[in-house]
């Protein structure tokens, strides 16, 4: 088949387009899918140059992670647009006119969508990446508080991106007027703030947290039941990691609401409990016992000197020993080794003074009756009250 031959299949027109138009628009969308991750890597690099000034550490791979996707389906439609543009068609597809078709009005709708939302989601990655930045600055501060600001600032941020981009979206889109809009939520504001009543106490819960700082993130608190470090505090809840690693969400209105006890503020951790010997232990086994581990107490370096032991009880089993002391440590771990360790010295101490540990029982006596002893004469009754009988 020569060049004429050619020359003359690619002029052959279909549906209003030659064959040629449709070689170049399956030709312009096959080089952007196949190169869309290229050009994608290429524009991050320049966006990164732009954005590096704020940064003193190298972000490049942080970045690209974070911008590649959404920047590859931007690139796709406005590949796909190219595409579209070299066919012709019997009306202007990129205007919308009273009285066009639905599928012409339903297409062109569904892609500026697609582009708006393909936008806000360069946007949020790009939000995402300026928190990562100063998140990576609060790391070398001593200070709690921007560790928990910059993620609210930046939960902030998104909200307002995706409230503005649906906010363009019906007016770009739909044609719907935003001024009148927003001037209506004025007249319907307050069903609405019925109807996320919970929402907006939990969010002025957050900012109260904020302004009084009953705790910040990495503080030990407990608060409803349930004991845990602070992860995150958000617009809505907080998220506490509890002591059995597990994940629970809390409402800000909880938080606040609810007494909280701030376990990391405390200067002491107290220990508590009664130490139960048996009741064949003598009274001067009890004031060895009791004066050794006061004075071991009193001299451990990871308590203070506000720890009392005394022989407080005689309980029904067992003679009890009062023991109560502080640990200077907030360190969950090191309390829990600290408190293993006297407890070890306990039954040591128990144990080098011959005495033994009580558990809950009962001594019955039995007495055998003398044989001198007569039974009790029984009652002759002699008829006169029938409830004698009875």
């Amino acid at each position: 088949m020569d060049y004429t031959s050619w020359r003359e299949i690619l002029k052959y027109e279909f549906l209003g387009n030659s064959i040629a138009n449709y070689l170049w628009f399956a030709g312009i969308l096959l080089f952007g899918f196949i190169f869309k991750t290229l050009l994608s890597k290429l524009l991050s690099t320049v966006l990164y140059k732009l954005v590096k000034r704020f940064s003193r550490e190298d972000n490049l791979p942080e970045f690209r992670r974070l911008l590649i996707q959404p920047l590859e389906v931007l690139l796709f439609l406005v590949f796909l647009y190219f595409a579209f543009q070299v066919l012709n068609y019997p009306m202007d597809p990129s205007e919308i006119r009273k009285g066009d078709p639905f599928l012409k009005t339903f297409m062109f709708r569904t892609y500026q969508v697609f582009v708006i939302v393909a936008l806000t989601w360069v946007i949020l990655r790009f939000v995402d990446f300026v928190g990562l930045i100063f998140q990576h600055r609060t790391e070398r501060t001593a200070s709690k508080m921007d560790d928990q600001l910059v993620p609210f600032f930046k939960d902030f941020a998104k909200v307002m991106v995706v409230i503005f981009a649906f906010l363009v979206m019906l007016g770009a889109v739909f044609g719907v007027n935003v001024a009148g809009l927003v001037a209506g939520l004025g007249v319907g504001g307050l069903a609405i703030a019925f109807a996320a009543k919970e929402s907006l106490e939990n969010l002025l819960a957050s900012f109260t947290i904020f302004l009084d700082h009953p705790f910040v993130v990495g503080d030990l608190v407990e608060v409803g039941g349930i004991t845990g470090t602070i992860e995150k505090i958000g617009f809505r809840s907080t998220r506490i990691r509890t002591l059995e690693k597990s994940f629970v969400t809390v409402p800000n209105k909880s938080m606040i609401d609810k007494p909280l006890n701030n376990l990391t503020l405390r200067t002491f951790r107290r220990v508590s409990f009664d130490l139960t010997l048996t009741y064949d232990t003598t009274s001067a086994q009890i004031r060895a016992i009791v004066t050794e581990l006061q004075h071991f107490i009193d001299n451990h370096p990871n308590t203070n000197q506000d720890g009392v032991v005394r022989f407080q009880t005689l309980g029904a089993s067992s003679k009890n020993i009062m023991v109560l002391y502080f640990v200077e440590s907030m360190d969950w771990n090191e309390y829990v080794n600290i408190k293993e360790e006297i407890i070890y010295k306990v039954v040591e101490i128990v144990e080098r003074h011959g005495a033994e540990f009580a558990y809950p029982s009962q001594t019955v006596y039995f007495q055998q009756p003398s044989l001198n002893s007569k039974p009790a004469p029984h009652p002759i009754h002699d008829g006169s009250n029938p409830s004698d009988f009875e």
